[in-house]
């Protein structure tokens, strides 16, 4: 029997994913052995301060990068061994993307539904001019087909964007900071949208933000610092005798060679650096800073 590798039934894995970048005579590691799984039909986000690798992995699972070494794999797509064509098939079937700036995403000269039905000509789709109408529908726009993105408010703009996303039926949506240039109100909409897509049509969206609130709208949400991941916070919802309340609850990563990442309130809280004592419990790790102990110090 042959023995499951890690991840077999995810449909994100990267598995020790590295990326270095070459600027000038310097080499700079964004990514630093990184690990993620996400299942398929999942709802989660990705949070990172800049500089902490998230716009890499991002494009890496996009199809826009490929990783130094290591492991990414996207609804059974292998990135690390695929050529530029079956790059470019990958990001029009396999993969739809938000990005936060309207530019990105839509063509100021074409009509909303001319603006989804492009990803369905790149991929000579048949009935595209059906399909654009459908979406525009889904997404609360159908009477909005034929207004350009200038007649349109942002919230709107993106809205048609992730109609664009969905055009060839992805497997897995990419959401780089969808809401970054919405006000609060419109962005909560935003996601209220997003989640009755992912829970209707099961499609896996992935949320790349730098706004730890984000996580308020997902089940999930893992934060990556130093090219590596290094908490992921869960939410759920629990019944009580006064009614419902929504329970978040962070937890450590621990990556599949041991590394593990304090957060930086508890290492600024203690003041930990450079080297910590262990020591292993019943069950539990204890974890000290390097300091003389009273024996030590009587020494």
């Amino acid at each position: 029997m042959s023995r499951a590798r890690y991840g077999d039934s995810a449909q994100i894995v990267c598995d020790n994913l590295v990326r270095i970048f070459k600027v000038a005579d310097l080499e700079v590691v964004a990514l630093q052995g990184l690990d993620l799984l996400v299942d398929a039909g999942e709802m989660m986000a990705i949070v990172g301060a800049s500089g902490s690798g998230k716009s890499t992995l991002l494009n890496i699972l996009g199809g826009l990068d490929a990783p130094s070494a290591g492991r990414a794999r996207v609804a059974g797509h292998d990135l690390t061994a695929m050529g530029r064509r079956e790059r470019t098939a990958y990001r029009r079937s396999v993969v739809g993307v938000i990005w936060q700036q309207a530019a990105r995403n839509l063509l100021p000269y074409l009509t909303a539904a001319e603006n989804v039905e492009l990803p369905l000509i790149l991929d000579r789709r048949a009935a595209r001019r059906g399909r654009a109408l459908e979406l525009l529908d889904r997404v609360g726009l159908a009477d909005r087909a034929t207004h350009r993105p200038d007649r349109l408010s942002g919230g709107e703009q993106q809205r048609v964007a992730i109609a664009v996303a969905l055009a060839n039926g992805p497997a897995v949506v990419l959401a780089d900071e969808p809401t970054g240039e919405l006000d609060s109100a419109t962005s909560a909409e935003i996601f209220e949208l997003m989640r009755t897509i992912n829970a209707e049509s099961g499609t896996t969206i992935v949320i790349v933000t730098h706004d730890a609130l984000v996580s308020e709208h997902v089940a999930r949400t893992v934060r990556i610092r130093d090219g590596r991941t290094s908490t992921e916070t869960r939410r759920r919802t629990e019944q009580g005798d006064d009614g419902s309340a929504v329970v978040a609850e962070e937890f450590a990563l621990l990556d599949r060679v041991g590394r593990l990442q304090l957060p930086r309130a508890h290492i600024e809280a203690l003041e930990l650096s450079e080297r910590v004592r262990l020591r292993l419990e019943d069950d539990h790790v204890g974890v000290w800073p390097d300091r003389p102990t009273d024996d030590e110090a009587e020494r």
